[in-house]
C-alpha cells in the first residue's frame, strides 16, 4: 500500500476518535481538530518525526508542540492510532482525573507543555529548539501546531523575530488556517498570502500548502527538514469540521461537540474505519548527552566594609555556581547590564541567551528550555515581568523549574520613576501554586539565595535591589527557603520590625535610634516570603505587643499580607507600612520617606504603638 494510502486510512482513524471522544464528553473542540487531522497524521506518520514512543523523555525525540491547544482531541487521537492510547482511554477524556485534559497538561505524558491560552507554543518550541541547537547540540527538530486566530497574539511574532535571528532552522511551525475563530472569521480569513508575506519578511522559509492534500503535506515536511539556517512556517489552507459536510466550514460549530444523533450521520459520511489500524512513528536516532558532573564551586567573598547592590551579587552567583549546576542556562530581556546577568555571558557565552525587550516569548522559552531538563535563570526589571504574567501563570501546569530574578524593585530605584518600579511583583508571583518568593537584603543572603533556588524543583522568584546595601550576614550563614533571620532581640522587645531587603537596612537603622530612647524591637528580616517562617513569628508574637511590617511593595499582596495571612489565628496587631502614595522619580531616601517607609516612617510607626 502506498505511503499516502496508509495515512489517508490513519487520518480517517484519528477523526473517528476525535468525533466518539468529544462526544462522549459532552464538549470540547472537534472542528478544530478535524481541520488540521490530515496535517498531523503525516507529520506522526509519514517519516519526518522521529520518536521514541516507548521512551517519551528520550532526549534525541522530535518534540511537537500543540499550541492551539484546544484541539487536544486530536492530539489523544493521534497517540492512540499509534497504539499509546486505548480507545477506552479515549473515552475518558474531560473527566475529572484523566489525564487527557481539556487543554495538553504534561498529565498526558505525550504533552510537551500545558497550553491552551493562546500564543504561548512557538515560544516554547523556541525554547526547545535553542536548547537542541546550542546547549545540548542534538539534532532532533520541534514541531509547534498553530490556529490562525493565535497568530494575533504578539508573542508569536516576539519568538518569530528570535527565531530567525538564532537561525534556528530545528524549528518548524504549522499553521492551520482553517479561516474560523470562536465567533466568526480570523483576521486574513483564507487568505494565505497574508500569512506568507507577514512571515516571511521576519527570516522564516515559508511553504504554502493545501492543508488536506497528503501529497503536499508530505512533500512540504520533506522540504522542512532539509532547511538550512532559518527557521520553516508551513501555511495550510484547511476547512474547519473538515470530513463532516454538515459542519464543514460552517460558523458557530466552535467548541461544540455533535450529540448522539449527529455523530451517527458523521460517522455514516465518515466510512468503514479499521480500528486495528496502527500508524507507526520513526525512531530518532540514538543520541545521548554525555553525563556533566557538578564541580566545586569557589567560596563567597565580599568585604564587610563595603556596600554591594544584590542585583550586582546576583550575577556573581550565577558565574560562581554555573560549575556546581551545569544544566543552567541564563536569559535575559536586554538589561543585562543593569540585572548584571551579563556577568554570566562574558563567563559563560554558550549559555546565555539575549531575548531581547520581548519578556512574553522570554519566558515562553524559558518553561520549553526547563521541560528539557535544564534550569533556566530568567532575569528582566521586576516591573517587566508583570507583562508575561500569562506566561508565568501556565508554566505551573507544565511543572516547569524557571528561576525568575526581579531586579529595580520598589521606589528605591530612584529617578527613574514608577514605570520602571517593581511594585507588584511580590503579590504575582506568590499567586503562582507552589511558587517561592525569595527576597535577599544584601550580596551575601543573595549568593546563598541563588543557590537554594538553583537546587529548588520548582518556579522560584528572585527580588533584587539597584542599590548598593552594606554586608550584614557572614559567609558562613545559610538562607534554607522557608526561613527567617531574627537579627536583633531580646526578652524586652516591645514590637517586632518584619521587612525583606531593602527595607532591612531601614529596620536596622530605625533600631538603633530607638534603642537610644530605651525602646527595643526585635527585627526579622523575612528574606522568604513564601513560604515563609511561621514558627520565627509566632516565637515573635509570644514576646511583643505589635508587629510593624515593611516593604517596598504595594499593600496588595505583599509582606504585611503574608504576615496577617500566617497570624490570623493569633491576636497580635499587625501594622503594615508599604507603598500607598503614588510613586515618582527623586532621590531614593526621598522616595523611602515619602512613601513613610524608611527608618523615620518606622521609628514614627513604633513610637506611636508605643
Amino acid at each position: 500500500m502506498a505511503q499516502s494510502e496508509q495515512i489517508v486510512r490513519l487520518a480517517k482513524l484519528v477523526r473517528y476518535y476525535i468525533l466518539i471522544s468529544t462526544t462522549e464528553a459532552g464538549s470540547g473542540h472537534p472542528t478544530s481538530s478535524l481541520s488540521a487531522t490530515d496535517l498531523m497524521s503525516c507529520l506522526l506518520f509519514g517519516g519526518a518525526f522521529r520518536f521514541d514512543t516507548e521512551h517519551p523523555e528520550h532526549p534525541n525525540n522530535d518534540r511537537l508542540v500543540f499550541s492551539k491547544g484546544h484541539a487536544s482531541p486530536l492530539l489523544y487521537a493521534l497517540w492512540a492510532s499509534a497504539g499509546r492510547v486505548s480507545e477506552e482511554e479515549l473515552m475518558t477524556m474531560r473527566k475529572f482525573g484523566s489525564p487527557l485534559e481539556g487543554h495538553p497538561t504534561p498529565a498526558f505524558r505525550y504533552a510537551e507543555a500545558a497550553t491552551g491560552s493562546l500564543g504561548q507554543g512557538l515560544p516554547i518550541g523556541l525554547g526547545m529548539s535553542l536548547n537542541a541547537k546550542y546547549v545540548d547540540k542534538l539534532p532532533y527538530r520541534t514541531y509547534v501546531l498553530l490556529g490562525d486566530s493565535e497568530m494575533a497574539e504578539g508573542s508569536q511574532w516576539e519568538a518569530m523575530q528570535l527565531a530567525a535571528h538564532y537561525k534556528l532552522d530545528n524549528l518548524i511551525g504549522i499553521i492551520d488556517v482553517n479561516r474560523l475563530g470562536q465567533r466568526g472569521e480570523t483576521m486574513y480569513g483564507h487568505n494565505l498570502g497574508a500569512y506568507e508575506k507577514r512571515i516571511s519578511s521576519f527570516g522564516w522559509e515559508t511553504i504554502v500548502i493545501d492543508g488536506h492534500n497528503i501529497d503536499e503535506i508530505l512533500a512540504a515536511y520533506q522540504k522542512a527538514t532539509q532547511a538550512a539556517g532559518r527557521p520553516v512556517m508551513i501555511i495550510a489552507g484547511t476547512v474547519k469540521g473538515k470530513g463532516v459536510s454538515f459542519i464543514e466550514d460552517k460558523n458557530g460549530w466552535h467548541g461544540k461537540p455533535l450529540n448522539k444523533e449527529q455523530l451517527k450521520q458523521a460517522l455514516a459520511e465518515l466510512g468503514e474505519v479499521d480500528p486495528s489500524l496502527r500508524g507507526e512513528i520513526s525512531p530518532p536516532e540514538s543520541l545521548r548527552l554525555p553525563a556533566q558532573q557538578p564541580q566545586p564551586v569557589q567560596k563567597i567573598l565580599y568585604l564587610a566594609d563595603k556596600p554591594v547592590a544584590t542585583r550586582k551579587a546576583y550575577g556573581n552567583a550565577l558565574v560562581r555556581l554555573f560549575p556546581k549546576f551545569p544544566n543552567m542556562v541564563v536569559l535575559d530581556a536586554e538589561v543585562s547590564n543593569s540585572t548584571f546577568a551579563d556577568l554570566f555571558k562574558e563567563r559563560y557565552p554558550e549559555r546565555f541567551f539575549e531575548m531581547f525587550i520581548a519578556e512574553q516569548n522570554m519566558v515562553g522559552a524559558a518553561l520549553g528550555i526547563s521541560r528539557r531538563a535544564k534550569i533556566p535563570f530568567v532575569s528582566t526589571f521586576a516591573a517587566f515581568m508583570t507583562r508575561a504574567f500569562d506566561q508565568i501563570r501556565m508554566s505551573q501546569y507544565s511543572d516547569a523549574n524557571i528561576k525568575f530574578c526581579g531586579s529595580h524593585a520598589g521606589v528605591s530605584i530612584g529617578e527613574d520613576g514608577p514605570s520602571q518600579m517593581g511594585l507588584e511583583d511580590i503579590a504575582m508571583f506568590r499567586t503562582i501554586l507552589g511558587s517561592v518568593v525569595l527576597y535577599p537584603s544584601d550580596a551575601v543572603s543573595t549568593e546563598k539565595i541563588v543557590e537554594e533556588a538553583a537546587k529548588h524543583k520548582g518556579n522560584v522568584y528572585i527580588r533584587t535591589t539597584r542599590m548598593e546595601t552594606p554586608i550584614i550576614y557572614k559567609t558562613n550563614e545559610e538562607f534554607p527557603i522557608g526561613g527567617a533571620k531574627v537579627l536583633k532581640q531580646s526578652d524586652r522587645d516591645a514590637v517586632a520590625v518584619i521587612a525583606a531587603g531593602i527595607t532591612v537596612h531601614e529596620a536596622l537603622a530605625a533600631y538603633e535610634e530607638l534603642k537610644k530612647e530605651g525602646i527595643l524591637t526585635r527585627i526579622i528580616d523575612l528574606y522568604s516570603i513564601k513560604p515563609a517562617d511561621k514558627e520565627t513569628l509566632r516565637k515573635a508574637a509570644n514576646v511583643t505587643q505589635a508587629f510593624v511590617t515593611v516593604e517596598d511593595h504595594f499593600s496588595e499582596g505583599g509582606i504585611g499580607e503574608t504576615v496577617r495571612s500566617l497570624m490570623a489565628d493569633i491576636d497580635v496587631p499587625v501594622h503594615s507600612l508599604c507603598v500607598r502614595k503614588m510613586p515618582k522619580s527623586g532621590k531614593p531616601g526621598e522616595l523611602l520617606d515619602y512613601e513613610e517607609i524608611s527608618r523615620n516612617g518606622i521609628i514614627r510607626k513604633v513610637r506611636e504603638l508605643i
